[in-house]
């Protein structure tokens, strides 16, 4: 076990840290600028401001789509338990009704009853449920439409310059900055 432990923190302190904020787990060497080149900055990302917010449009849409999903699956769930407790208690209604009325004392026609009354309820939730998911599908298709249109005029500009700035970029490439070593 302790062999697994100090074999770990050996791999570990021999892997170098390449990640923004990594500054503190970082171990700084005397020779100083051999080290910093280990830190990544966010100034030195190749990224222009129009990219980054392609990008943050990008992963906001994702998380929106993502958050739909969910809101589905627990309707789905929903859906499938109410169908359940239903067929439930429609098994024990039909076993109640296969009794002749004759033979059913009053606490058997009492219980049919408070099962109709259940399932009645049940049904009720679940056509509530159904309503609501179509009222809910059809928001989020309006919410698409207006997003599509919203990012289509965004991004048309963003087009343009991202494949402008994409050629300076290769131009700024070329030739290593005046202050960093080689």
């Amino acid at each position: 076990m302790e062999l697994k432990q100090s074999l770990s923190v050996h791999l570990e302190a021999e892997k170098p840290l390449r990640r923004y904020g990594a500054v503190e787990e970082t171990a700084w060497k005397a020779e100083g600028l051999g080290s910093q080149l280990d830190i990544i900055s966010m100034a030195e990302t190749s990224m222009m401001p129009e990219e980054i917010e392609l990008e943050m449009a990008k992963i906001q849409r994702l998380r929106e789509v993502l958050v739909r999903r969910e809101s589905e699956l627990r309707f789905m769930m929903d859906d499938i338990q109410l169908c359940k407790d239903i067929m439930n208690l429609k098994q024990e209604l039909q076993n109640l009704v296969a009794i002749p009325e004759k033979e059913k004392t009053k606490l058997q026609k009492q219980r049919e009853d408070e099962l109709i009354q259940k399932i009645h309820r049940l049904v009720q939730k679940r056509d509530f449920l159904v309503d609501d998911a179509e009222v809910e599908r059809l928001r989020e298709q309006e919410e698409d439409k207006e997003m599509a249109d919203f990012l289509r005029i965004k991004l048309k500009p963003l087009d343009k310059v991202t494949k402008s700035s994409a050629s300076s970029r290769a131009e700024k490439k070329a030739e290593p900055p005046p202050s960093k070593p080689t």
